[in-house]
């Protein structure tokens, strides 16, 4: 796992050199273990390097191909580095082409070498594994850009006149000289969803790179193509799905092997491994899979709170001992959360207000004393259809939308009305005060009523500030909640529909975020079997009777886990990873919020409206209201702001 960065200007690259140096410095927690530069008259590559397969000086980057053509800089893992080595090697020589003379061992070269011989578009679509990359045709002075799948490792670029700079974080390309403005949009879509969007980030001239994607770059005229899709998920959710023939017995056989030789495909390491385990069925089956997969005794890691609330150690303990994993976990402290409150400007390179990423950093802190690469559960919940709003908002639409538009648009409005107080009461409660009070509810409860089809019923239960331009100065609000990729999901079926559209946005830009920026932080690799791009094209395709049935989620998933580890051991209410919000923002946070949301660093940020954040911060210190949600979202814009004002032109 690394950190990459390049800048192309076809008047003057090498000019930039030293900047990329710095870009690379900036990522130096991505890549501790070496570093790298390579440039000519029209691009320079950077290169921050954690060393994972190959420690050897062969795996250094940029790299260079055998033939001198190519140049790559490469952050991620290819888990079928080898197989694609034996074929190249094949081919090669059943062509009567001369041989590869090979370095070393390492996935990267592998990945250059393909290149070599068969361009980046033949490429990406026979890669098993994450990965961002950029790779320069020094023949044709091209450039390419491209990100995995499911946009595990992140990628962002710049476009500032005929110059392109990129970046595996937005922080290295803050301070290198080019001018950024602040993205009202993407505060939009902040203050709704909790993070920003791609392919938006919060500098309206810089982008990310869409999960699937690749953009080409002409380095001597500097022209760019418009980024193009390699892989869509839309490709594999046909609405009655693929394997909807399939008996469950088959599909819980075929999810088996599919899972199973993900895993074992992400124990290619020259480093120790070990695996996150919160004692769900997430994290529970891939330390399963590891236990049959792996030579070695597997090292597991979780954190438990004091508060029994919050608490999910002693299952994750109890799993552990019946797999007998060699376990290791830490009790965290109230003071250990809100000491890692602090680290949030160092962590994230752009507002992102999902507060679970405080414990996540915390479990990477304590995996990475003892492994380089952990494994990780992420994503179960979307694609075998683990979260509960799902079915809670199938149920809520089925009701409301025999029911005249008109009609409920009016009962919207009615604070009392007997449809809204039906609807509250079916909503259930989350985390974080988020939607615990019977208040949070019915303002969910309205959004819900008046929805105009079932995409805007799902997006008004999963938004935070429902109207933005209640609180953004000048009014500003979201006009498109999310990429452009997403408009065929709404012709899918309804949970369907849902899952596909967490997959193509919470995913990458929530969960998958915060994993990369928690573990990358503290110079952890951290590898999602679930997100095997075979185990997602497989469950896209399933009927939705294999996912979710009889109020029971993850049907499929749970069959397979059930082969490992007693249902008594993982049967009990999803709990998830949060924080109590409300209690801090209320006691030792208070001070804290109310500095940086005092009318005072409000007016002078102009950003948000001080009338309207003060009096949500005072019905919630007051009690008479929890609005920690919605301030802890106002609050992550305002850490960013402190620590970027200096880069920022309005």
């Amino acid at each position: 796992m690394c950190g990459i960065a390049g800048w192309v200007d076809p008047g003057a690259a090498n000019s930039h050199r030293a900047a990329v140096v710095a870009m690379c410095d900036r990522l130096s927690h991505r890549g501790p273990d070496g570093h790298g530069v390579w440039s000519d008259e029209h691009i320079v590559l950077g290169h921050r390097r954690l060393a994972v397969v190959d420690t050897s000086e062969a795996g250094l980057q940029p790299m260079t191909s055998a033939d001198e053509r190519w140049i790559l800089s490469f952050n991620g893992e290819i888990y079928n580095a080898q197989a694609l080595r034996r074929a190249l090697d094949q081919s090669l020589q059943q062509r009567s082409l001369a041989a590869v003379s090979w370095r070393g061992e390492s996935d990267t070269e592998v990945l250059l070498e393909h290149i070599a011989r068969f361009g980046v578009a033949d490429t990406l679509p026979r890669l098993v594994g994450m990965f961002a990359f950029a790779a320069y045709d020094r023949r044709e002075q091209k450039l390419y850009l491209a990100r995995d799948r499911l946009g595990i490792k992140p990628l962002y670029f710049g476009r500032f006149g005929s110059q392109t700079v990129f970046a595996s974080e937005l922080v290295a390309l803050q301070g290198c000289g080019l001018p950024c403005t602040l993205n009202r949009d993407a505060l939009a879509s902040h203050l709704r969803y909790s993070y920003v969007p791609g392919p938006a980030s919060i500098f309206n001239e810089v982008h990310k790179l869409l999960p699937g994607c690749w953009v080409e770059i002409d380095a001597v005229t500097g022209f760019a193509e418009e980024p193009q899709s390699w892989w869509q998920l839309a490709d594999h959710m046909p609405a009655e799905g693929v394997f909807a023939s399939m008996s469950a017995p088959e599909a819980e056989e075929r999810l088996h092997h599919l899972l199973l030789q993900a895993v074992q495909d992400r124990l290619v390491a020259d480093v120790p491994l070990g695996a996150f385990l919160s004692g769900g069925y997430d994290s529970s089956l891939v330390c399963a899979l590891m236990c049959q997969a792996s030579t070695v005794p597997v090292k597991t890691f979780s954190i438990g709170f004091h508060e029994a609330a919050w608490n999910e150690a002693q299952h994750a303990q109890a799993i552990a001992a019946h797999l007998g994993t060699q376990h290791t976990e830490l009790y965290v402290s109230e003071q250990d959360m809100l000491a890692a409150v602090d680290q949030l400007p160092q962590l994230l390179d752009e507002p992102f207000a999902d507060p679970s990423i405080l414990p996540t950093w915390l479990l990477c802190q304590l995996t990475r004393q003892q492994v380089t690469v952990a494994l990780s559960g992420d994503g179960g919940d979307e694609l075998f259809w683990g979260y509960g709003r799902y079915a809670t908002a199938k149920r809520l639409w089925s009701r409301l939308a025999g029911s005249p538009l008109g009609l409920r648009k009016v009962l919207a409005g009615m604070a009392g009305s007997s449809l809204l107080q039906a609807v509250a009461a079916r909503i259930p409660s989350t985390a974080g005060g988020r939607r615990g009070t019977l208040q949070q509810k019915m303002q969910v409860a309205s959004d819900l009523v008046g929805a105009d089809n079932p995409f805007d019923f799902y997006h008004a239960q999963i938004s935070h500030w429902r109207r933005p331009a209640d609180v953004l100065v000048g009014g500003h609000d979201l006009l498109t909640p999310y990429n452009d990729l997403s408009h065929w999901t709404r012709k899918l079926p309804f949970e369907h529909a849902m899952a596909a559209q967490d997959v193509l946005s919470y995913l990458p830009d929530d969960i998958l975020t915060k994993v990369d920026r928690a573990s990358m932080g503290v110079s952890l690799e951290a590898r999602v079997p679930l997100l095997d791009h075979r185990v997602v094209e497989f469950a896209a395709g399933l009927p939705g009777t294999l996912k979710a049935a009889n109020g029971e989620s993850k049907v499929l998933l749970r069959r397979v886990l059930a082969r490992y580890v007693p249902r008594e051991l993982t049967e009990r209410p999803k709990m998830g990873f949060g924080v109590p919000l409300s209690q801090w923002l209320r006691g030792p946070l208070k001070s804290w919020c109310s500095d940086l949301l005092s009318p005072t660093t409000l007016q002078r940020d102009g950003v948000f409206q001080p009338h309207v954040v003060g009096a949500l911060l005072g019905q919630h210190l007051s009690g008479k209201a929890d609005n920690a949600a919605k301030l802890w979202d106002v609050l992550m814009v305002q850490v960013w702001l402190q620590k970027n004002k200096d880069v920022i032109g309005q």
